[in-house]
């Protein structure tokens, strides 16, 4: 019985190795959206393992009535589908600061203000990895703010385009 449970555990293993997917130790590019997010954002994939990353982006917008700046970081799981398409789900958080004039159309009267915030997100997406370093990705981050006037949630739809390395 314990020859057979080896067995099986050994041959488990193996078939989780060997469908195990090896990403870029790092990949650097932009991720184009909006959702009432931030727009185009500076993004940076680093590798932690085989099938598990981080994402760090940082984005700005400059909108009618106010801008401002957000930076993000997630925690990613990637799982192979088929040759070079992968799946990725994950988790993180940010921060960022809005400032909004005083003639921004969805307040009322009020000075100009400006404001500190804070998120917690998650993510999930598909990628394209081409034969040269290359990856294209689509993705839906939704995405929940705690500050006065960026505050509830909102869903970042987002087509990434990234150089790998």
């Amino acid at each position: 019985m314990k020859k057979i449970v080896l067995t099986v555990l050994l041959g488990l293993g193996f078939l989780i190795q060997s469908n195990a997917q090896d990403i870029s130790n790092n990949a650097i590019g932009i991720r184009l959206g909006d959702g009432d997010g931030f727009g185009t954002e500076i993004s940076y994939q680093r590798a932690l393992g085989s099938n598990n990353r981080l994402e760090i982006d940082l984005g700005y917008e400059d909108g009618d009535g106010f801008d401002g700046f957000k930076a993000t970081g997630i925690y990613q799981w990637v799982w192979n589908i088929d040759g070079g398409f992968n799946w990725y789900a994950g988790a993180g958080a940010g921060l960022g600061s809005i400032s909004i004039d005083d003639d921004f159309r969805r307040r009322g009267d009020f000075e100009d203000d400006s404001e500190f915030f804070l998120l917690a997100a998650g993510q999930v997406g598909i990628e394209y990895n081409f034969p040269f370093p290359l990856t294209l990705s689509l993705d839906i981050r939704p995405e929940l703010y705690f500050g006065d006037f960026r505050d509830g949630v909102d869903n970042d739809i987002a087509l990434g385009i990234r150089y790998r390395f």
